[in-house]
């Protein structure tokens, strides 16, 4: 049951890391609709990728965080969630 319940938290930081990757593409009207979509997933996903943009090397304006912490999920903590 815990396993279970940490992999569908996993898979949901997964799916706003997605969102955020997605939804960066797009201009957002700061007043419009989706700018409270747009802000929740930004708070959820922020603490995560702040941290890993501080360690990555620049790469001219392409941000790498995202795609550091889908590897890490997928490949490191998926696994060991799945062992338990």
């Amino acid at each position: 049951m815990l396993t279970d319940l940490l992999l569908t938290v996993t898979q949901l930081f997964t799916y706003l890391i997605l969102a955020r990757v997605l939804l960066s593409w797009f201009p957002i009207n700061p007043q419009g609709p989706m700018a409270q979509v747009v802000r929740l997933v930004m708070t959820a996903t922020e603490p995560v990728l702040a941290p890993l943009r501080k360690v990555l090397p620049s790469f001219g304006g392409l941000d790498l965080s995202p795609m550091v912490v889908l590897l890490v999920v997928s490949l490191v903590i998926q696994p060991i969630i799945r062992g338990f």
